[in-house]
């Protein structure tokens, strides 16, 4: 039996105001005067004196503002390393994510095809990475999807939605501060927070479950039980609470896998480029017959923050359209293996897929 050596993020900063520190962080790993570190941040913080002032920018560093308004895209990650490779000097010393898992991925991805050849697209997959990628940062602006720990960038190719799964992709530095949460709507929330609730309940059901992914999977789905169901936690408590949950969320995938509603919610994501966190809920509201008591309880903490999710947003499909996005989730071989065992096609006909697809 050969078992996976997984790397891990090498250094980990966490405590509110500890985005105070990244000039601090970022300045022994400047590689010299002609390469820059280039900050990719989401543009909801644009105007946002609050963050960007903290940030000192030196010699030639950048901020480019991304748009989280659409899931990654591969072509996206292509021209963002085009333009950085015409805007600088020197390859740059290091990529800084600010944001959500949007902009976590985008800084992973660009911080991979710097030094690996070719478009992104040739990359998704797993362990197609040949060089390790320049140094990268992640700094999360709102919880739950476990980007900032895992080992994979999700993009939406030509072809597929897939990761660019690799040894290269975890970030080298994460900053934890619970403050820069803070104003995320509470849609967005609870959205977010779901990706990671419904992480958990895939991989704790799953037949790749070991003790790692358990024990980290145990551990997020008690803290988002706490923070969705109960009312015991303060505003900072339930912020701190949920970073957290997304760490060993995204931890417990680790050595496990996600399930159906994450291979379902890509098929959405690449035909009608539906976010994933909302994705993910609409999927995951019609799966009682996979996950009875996972659904059970996201439909109680659902009720309990007044979260009304878009309905029939399948209901004008053409059969053509219903063939793209079937394709797309049936592709997701490990992730139907993990929820439902080898013989997964014998359960997850196309037919039986388009019916899921119909309730929603």
């Amino acid at each position: 039996m050969s078992y996976k050596n997984f790397p891990m993020v090498s250094n980990v900063i966490f405590g509110r105001g500890s985005f105070d520190q990244i000039n601090d962080v970022l300045a022994p790993k400047r590689l010299s005067a002609k390469a820059p570190f280039i900050f990719l941040i989401d543009d909801v913080f644009k105007n946002n004196s609050w963050l960007t002032s903290r940030i000192s920018l030196s010699y030639d560093d950048k901020i480019i503002y991304c748009s989280s308004a659409e899931e990654p895209k591969t072509s996206q990650v292509d021209k963002l390393v085009e333009d950085i490779i015409l805007m600088t000097k020197e390859k740059p010393s290091g990529i800084i994510g600010i944001g959500g898992g949007t902009m976590l991925d985008l800084a992973k991805a660009v911080a991979i095809m710097l030094t690996n050849e070719g478009p992104a697209k040739d990359y998704q997959g797993w362990d197609l990475v040949k060089n390790p990628a320049i140094y990268h940062v992640g700094i999360p602006t709102i919880s739950g999807t476990g980007a900032e720990v895992s080992r994979t960038t999700v993009l939406t190719g030509p072809e597929r939605k897939l990761g660019i799964n690799s040894d290269y992709t975890p970030f080298d530095q994460v900053i934890l501060d619970s403050e820069l949460t803070k104003g995320v709507p509470t849609d967005q929330w609870f959205y977010t927070g779901m990706d990671c609730y419904i992480h958990c309940v895939e991989s704790l059901t799953g037949t790749y479950l070991n003790k790692f992914s358990q024990t980290f999977g145990d551990m997020a789905i008690e803290l988002c039980r706490d923070i969705y169901l109960s009312d015991k936690l303060s505003e900072e408590e339930s912020q701190e609470s949920l970073m957290m949950a997304s760490w060993h969320g995204g931890m417990s995938i680790v050595y496990s896998q996600v399930g159906v509603a994450h291979a379902l919610s890509y098929g959405l994501s690449y035909l009608l480029g539906t976010k994933h966190g909302i994705g993910n809920c609409i999927v995951f509201d019609h799966l009682e017959e996979f996950y009875p008591e996972g659904v059970k309880e996201f439909k109680q903490m659902k009720a309990k923050h007044g979260i009304e999710l878009p309905q029939g947003i399948c209901a004008d499909l053409t059969d053509e359209q219903f063939n793209i996005m079937i394709d797309v989730a049936l592709s997701l071989e490990p992730l139907w293996e993990n929820a439902l065992g080898k013989n997964w096609k014998k359960v997850m006909t196309r037919d039986k897929v388009k019916s899921l697809y119909q309730k929603m």
